[in-house]
């Protein structure tokens, strides 16, 4: 692992031992032996100004597997800014949150559980205090971060799922907001700011008061990390709540709010679409809870004055933040570099397929229909062959709308919507020719007709490739594409002439015709 630098309240510490980093930040590494960092299974506590949330990782993954995830809105640093001291209904709340969280690692026998906890216990005069109610009550020591080490933390749970992330992350807590910038698969420059709802609650002047706060809190940001930035990266609750209801003003096909994208005008209409609403009739309609839903208003007026100041491009949604950093910070740099979705792929298909590794041969059989295809067609190839027989488990009946749902819903890093539905559709017609009066076709609107028409493709060449020969298509046979002759050629291995049978036929037959093809079987020549 290579050698990491440690910010602490802006001073810059640096280790020679990343073991040792893992002891300055959190008293221990959470893993216990480095050898068995990618199966063993590691819980994380965050402890933060609203929410106390207990996640599991299934193993140190490149693309992170959730276990278990609970969360409890307990409102810890509510009226914080106001009694400088924590709220005691969320203390009550928190702390048996934290209890039940220690029983249920203590239950799954999890070999460590790192407890981190931001602005409200680092803030509060009684911090020190709760901390060690804590640690007497159930054992766990909150670790408590400072303002930019919680930036730095929150960047790299972006880049674990978006490694080629540019730009700003913003991560909004209850009572502070954190900057960080991120660029070519680092942390750059990080500062805090007291703009989390919970602080704004407290501002006096009425709506002009709040507003003239935002704006020059968020001034002096951009005078710290500059303006400039094309995108801009939002973690926290409170964002997720604002694009969820973005998705719902304008009628947005898929729900996901990992990687969801909005411009900076929509941005700013959603904003004024919030404020013109009822706050209940809009909760409802996007299953928002109510604790979280009394934050948004003051977090959408955040929003905006980002937006008006720093001009963005696009601003983009992570699910990913500081517990997914915590996971990244104990990634050799080996990990790091490998691709999100192909890893998470790779783990579906060793667990859920009938005939793990088989999806590479798949993608290697293939490979001629995609000759000269960019990088970015070719890992989606690759992701969908991996994944081509996980769902075989499923009903018939329901197996290529199963296929549909698991890529468009999964716990997916490094994929767009967009990909995410040409994923699916390929998937479906893996088992499936037609798409016609499927239930699933307003997402098909996220594609273009010639990506549409891409995934059929894809589709039926798994659909052939995948029965053509059980133990590797390309030991049986090789495919060529003459796209300027339109003639597919599927060349059979002489040992292999049996396996070419009526359905196989067909199913060449169909991958052809949706390539607009001839297609054309010989012998391999003795």
């Amino acid at each position: 692992m290579p050698k990491k630098t440690t910010e602490k309240r802006g001073k810059a510490k640096k280790h020679a031992n990343p073991a040792e980093d893992d002891i300055a930040l959190f008293g221990r590494p959470l893993f216990d032996d480095p050898t068995t960092r990618a199966l063993e299974r590691v819980g994380v506590v965050d402890v933060g100004s609203n929410s106390v949330r207990l996640v599991v990782f299934d193993g140190a993954a490149r693309s992170p597997a959730y276990f278990y995830n609970e969360k409890v809105l307990a409102g810890l640093g509510q009226g914080l800014a106001k009694t400088g001291r924590l709220n005691p209904q969320g203390r009550i709340r928190a702390l048996a949150a934290l209890k039940r969280f220690a029983a249920l690692a203590k239950g799954m026998r999890l070999p460590s559980l790192t407890c981190v906890a931001t602005a409200a216990v680092r803030e509060a005069e009684d911090g020190p205090e709760f901390q060690a109610e804590v640690e007497r009550a159930t054992g766990l020591k909150l670790w408590v971060i400072d303002g930019q080490e919680e930036a730095r933390l929150s960047a790299q749970g972006v880049l674990l799922g978006w490694p080629e992330a540019e730009g700003l992350v913003c991560d909004i807590g209850g009572n502070s907001m954190e900057l960080a910038e991120v660029s070519k698969g680092k942390v750059g420059r990080r500062i805090t700011s007291p703009l989390g709802p919970f602080r704004l609650q407290q501002i006096k002047g009425g709506k002009k008061g709040v507003a003239d706060f935002i704006r020059t809190e968020v001034e002096k940001l951009a005078s710290a990390v500059g303006t400039g930035h094309e995108r801009i990266y939002l973690v926290g609750g409170s964002w997720r709540a604002f694009a969820r209801l973005d998705m719902e003003r304008r009628k947005y096909p898929m729900t996901v709010l990992h990687e969801y994208r909005m411009g900076p005008q929509s941005v700013l209409q959603t904003v004024h679409w919030i404020a013109e609403n009822d706050l209940e009739a809009l909760r409802s309609k996007t299953g928002t809870s109510a604790a979280r839903m009394e934050l948004v208003p003051l977090a959408s007026q955040v929003l905006r004055q980002m937006v008006l100041t720093f001009h963005p491009k696009e601003i983009d949604v992570s699910s990913y933040g500081i517990r997914e950093g915590l996971l990244y910070e104990q990634m050799p740099e080996r990990l790091r570099l490998r691709d999100p979705l192909i890893e998470a792929c790779r783990h579906a298909e060793r667990t859920s397929a009938r005939m793990p590794g088989f999806g590479k041969k798949l993608y290697t059989f293939l490979l001629p229909l995609y000759h000269g295809a960019t990088y970015e067609k070719l890992r989606l190839i690759r992701a969908a062959c991996l994944l081509h027989d996980t769902t075989w488990r499923a009903h018939p009946d329901y197996r290529a709308e199963v296929c549909f749902d698991n890529a468009t819903r999964a716990n997916l890093g490094g994929l767009s919507h967009s990909e995410r539905v040409f994923l699916g559709l390929a998937l479906l017609h893996r088992y499936k020719n037609s798409r016609a009066g499927s239930r699933l076709e307003p997402l098909f609107t996220l594609l273009s007709d010639r990506q549409i028409k891409e995934a059929e493709v894809l589709g039926k060449a798994m659909r052939f490739g995948a029965m053509f020969a059980i133990r590797s298509p390309d030991e049986a046979g090789t495919l060529a594409w003459r796209p300027k002759k339109k003639v597919l050629e599927l060349t059979l291995n002489r040992d292999a002439e049996a396996l070419f049978g009526e359905v196989a036929e067909a199913r060449f037959k169909s991958l052809a015709d949706a390539l607009g093809a001839q297609a054309e079987v010989k012998l391999a020549a003795e």
